[in-house]
């Protein structure tokens, strides 16, 4: 059952997917598909106006030359004065003669310019007298005459799925002003219709190839696209189901948008991993920690409540060792909490400048003011004033304050402490050194584990949790720097901090984001 369950939700998924990179073929296929039909309108439309122009210039054109020369006749136009009113190889071609007899001479019909434009198979051309009666026409296709307003009218007429231009034109003698007749011009624009035809027919052909051709290309788009979102979305899904999961998204083998987006993506997911390890780890080492003052607490309390109140001195040994078990906690918590923002540097304090110098002298000055016992030195001899490090003003002086405080914690009879910064190419080298019980060598690789301790029972009686060189080296490294340790039994310990040094530029580039930040709060 639960396998059919798993394979119906696989299915569910698949199904989906599928319909995802449907409608984003069809998404994008249509938008081609109407970006190409709009375009192809448009051309179409162009050659249409075009070719429709070239072919009302014949028309008028050959208006024009009839009109000039029936224009010339006063009276009414009848054959007996439009025919001869025409040159005189129109005339042969009415008495139906070839157009150039041997008596004419072989430049007359050449140069007439009627000859050429009533030979046109594509032009009807019909003159009406008064009383609408045909006086002349050059073929069988006799456009009908029309009553029309003004003296020129020109349409667009279909006949037999074929557009034609009529031209109708209104003869007034040049003389008298007089209408005497009218002209019907019928242009067939067989030309205009053929390319007009082909021309829709190639781009019908062209665009279905296009459109197919372009919902191929299509698909292999979305598909390079939506098959990275879909990982993307396979991965969250499993980190959703299990936020302890180590399932990161794979590498596309791409130079693009999506895949800096998928390794932004598993870089978030490594934070949230380390955030989630860094709360266990929280928890657990609290947990641990806290069951022993827990327990010494709990354990005072029951004897108080069996027979302690009685005996002052019990009553106050108890309250005693209570109150120390319950400042142990308090510091206890504070150190675990340091523990957790130094693994946070990167979000709190991103544009954080310090100057080495500044903060090496108050810190030793406040260190040495407070422990008087000690004598605390400082050597910046080879550390040049304005050396500025990429750090939290306040983590460079809590990292030394943790150093100091570990040597004198583990002084002997030698009550000492040398603090020394220089500069070595482009890296600040700080050391505290120490003249106490030093660490084994078997124990130095040891020391920056969380809560341990070189020498537990000794530790206890200080006060120590196992924390500070923990917290230490979390700081540091969030810094981009290096803590090391050089000790030798009996003799001291020396701790090494490295940090990379800031230009001048950098430094202030930082501070300039610093106060960006500051104002867009």
């Amino acid at each position: 059952m639960r396998t059919m369950k798993k394979n119906n939700q696989k299915n569910i998924k698949e199904a989906k997917h599928s319909s995802l990179i449907v409608h984003w073929v069809s998404v994008v296929a249509l938008t081609i598909m109407v970006s190409f039909i709009v375009f192809s309108v448009i051309i179409y439309s162009i050659v249409d106006q075009q070719s429709m122009t070239q072919q009302r210039e014949t028309s008028e054109e050959m208006m024009i030359k009839l009109n000039e020369n029936l224009a010339r006749i006063p009276h009414e136009l009848q054959i007996a004065n439009v025919v001869p009113s025409l040159t005189p190889s129109i005339r042969n071609i009415l008495q139906g003669n070839p157009a150039i007899s041997d008596n004419d001479h072989s430049t007359n019909a050449f140069n007439d310019d009627l000859l050429s434009s009533l030979t046109n198979p594509d032009l009807n051309v019909v003159v009406y007298n008064l009383e609408k009666e045909d006086v002349f026409d050059n073929g069988s296709n006799i456009p009908k005459f029309k009553n029309f307003q003004g003296d020129y009218l020109m349409e667009k007429v279909y006949q037999n799925h074929h557009r034609q231009l009529v031209t109708y034109q209104k003869v007034r003698s040049i003389q008298t002003g007089k209408i005497t007749g009218y002209i019907v011009v019928a242009n067939k624009m067989t030309y205009y219709n053929g390319l007009m035809q082909k021309l829709l027919k190639w781009m019908v052909r062209i665009s279905v190839i296009a459109i197919i051709l372009f919902i191929i290309i299509s698909l292999i788009i979305v598909l390079g696209i939506v098959e990275p979102v879909k990982e993307m979305s396979k991965v969250a899904r499993e980190v959703n189901d299990d936020p302890n999961s180590t399932v990161r998204i794979k590498d596309f083998h791409r130079h693009d948008e999506l895949q800096e987006l998928a390794v932004s993506f598993n870089q978030m997911l490594d934070r949230m991993q380390r955030y989630i390890d860094q709360q266990k780890e929280f928890v657990g080492d609290v947990s641990h920690e806290l069951r022993t003052p827990v327990a010494v607490i709990e354990g005072h309390l029951n004897m108080l409540e069996r027979w302690g109140k009685d005996d002052p001195e019990i009553l106050a040994e108890s309250i005693n060792a209570s109150l120390q078990e319950a400042k142990r906690m308090q510091h206890l918590i504070q150190e675990m909490l340091d523990l957790t923002r130094a693994e946070q540097i990167n979000v709190q304090y991103p544009n954080a400048v310090s100057r080495v110098a500044d903060v090496l002298r108050r810190v030793t000055g406040n260190m040495a003011m407070v422990h008087t016992d000690f004598t605390i030195s400082l050597d910046m001899d080879d550390l040049p004033l304005e050396t500025e490090i990429q750090i939290y003003q306040g983590h460079l002086e809590q990292l030394l304050v943790v150093l100091i405080d570990n040597g004198i914690k583990y002084s002997t009879d030698r009550k000492e402490l040398n603090i020394s910064a220089g500069l070595d190419q482009n890296e600040v080298h700080i050391i505290v050194q120490d003249y106490g019980e030093g660490i084994s060598k078997s124990e130095q690789s040891k020391i920056f584990n969380r809560f341990y301790r070189v020498d537990k029972a000794r530790t206890r009686e200080k006060g120590g949790n196992g924390l500070g060189l923990s917290i230490a080296q979390k700081l540091v490294t969030s810094y981009h720097g290096t803590i090391s340790v050089e000790s030798v039994e009996g003799q001291g310990s020396q701790f090494i901090m490295i940090f990379p040094v800031l230009s001048k530029a950098q430094a202030q580039k930082l501070r300039q984001r610093e106060q960006s930040k500051q104002k867009n709060k």
